[in-house]
């Protein structure tokens, strides 16, 4: 549901957001970010897209996710230029990949594949998904698939870089009836790397729409494998889950200072989402630590705002303007 605003909110919510001042808090800026996802608008659109000229890499990121979400066409130019940008960082440039997937244009194909080769592993493995997920968009299951979800209620409302497995769609009843051994075998395909990733993808959402302690200790298993972009996915989904189950994984993941960034930032924003008593400690830890990864150090700080309205009285994640809109923070 879009969120209405005045011309001189806009404004508010324009100045916030580019602000690269220093007088105004990261939290505060993702706040009016995320007010602007809310709108839908082309406004939005605009207003997000003038950010990408930001120093912090992590904004960035949360700006290409939310282009993405907005899913306006209007929005591809932007997310091409970055990805297009060698000089970027990797996480944002994967971020831009993956937005263009979600808005799913099929002119956004050939744009994709000419990436399919580069150097970096997160923006290659992001393009070979998005290109897949837009294939799967327009092909007759994909079809069928949406089509459904316009007589359900989906389980989650973010556009996701891939659909669930067959059999496991959004909007299926049931699904913390599925049994042990149908949980094992989305496991061993999540796992399986001779698998297309996309394949594996599909396999990752069935277990978050699952959401039994089992199906969480199905995706910690993924933490293993030697793709960052994998491994911060499932460290996204386990946000999305908020279950107190996935705790003890994401802390290892955020205080393994060999892990990549990108995986670790999505690990400390998930705590900071679950926001049970004993993950503060270890947000502010690093979020103090100067000699901590940039990205690494302004995910706890966005996760310990994240915690706080958590165990807090507020009913929704206020943003700048004071009013409230709901957030995922990717």
């Amino acid at each position: 549901m879009a969120v209405s605003v005045s011309p001189s909110e806009l404004q508010n919510l324009q100045d916030c957001l580019l602000n690269k001042s220093g007088d105004v808090a990261l939290h505060t800026r993702f706040r009016a970010l995320f007010t602007l996802k809310s709108l839908k608008s082309e406004d939005a659109v605009e207003i997000i897209a003038k950010g990408f000229k930001d120093p912090s890499a992590l904004l960035k990121h949360e700006l290409a996710y939310c282009l993405g979400q907005i899913k306006k066409t209007s929005a591809l130019p932007a997310l091409e230029s970055v990805l297009r940008d060698a000089s970027e960082d990797p996480m944002v440039r994967h971020e831009a990949a993956e937005a263009m997937g979600a808005i799913s244009h099929p002119s956004s194909v050939p744009v994709l594949k000419e990436f399919l080769s580069d150097t970096e592993r997160s923006v290659r493995e992001t393009c070979e998904i998005a290109v897949a997920k837009i294939e799967w968009d327009n092909s007759e299951e994909g079809k069928k698939h949406y089509e459904s979800l316009n007589e359900s209620v989906p389980l989650y409302t973010s556009v996701d870089p891939a659909p669930p497995s067959s059999g496991l769609l959004l909007g299926t009843p049931n699904l913390e009836d599925v049994s042990e051994e149908g949980v094992e075998r989305l496991r061993k395909e999540l796992i399986n790397t001779n698998l297309p990733l996309f394949q594996r993808y599909r396999a990752m959402f069935a277990l978050r729409n699952i959401g039994t302690p089992a199906a969480v200790d199905a995706l910690a298993s993924g933490f293993s494998d030697e793709s960052a972009l994998f491994k911060h996915e499932i460290a996204f989904i386990f946000g999305q889950l908020l279950s107190p189950h996935s705790v003890p994984s994401l802390l290892q993941v955020l205080q393994d200072t060999h892990e990549s960034d990108m995986v670790r930032h999505e690990a400390a924003e998930a705590l900071g989402g679950i926001a049970t008593p004993e993950v503060l400690p270890h947000l502010r830890e690093w979020m103090d630590k100067e000699d901590a990864p940039r990205v690494v150090r302004e995910s706890c700080q966005i996760a310990i705002d994240m915690w706080e309205h958590e165990n807090s009285d507020e009913f929704q994640y206020a943003n700048a303007l004071g009013t409230a809109t709901p957030i995922t923070v990717a």
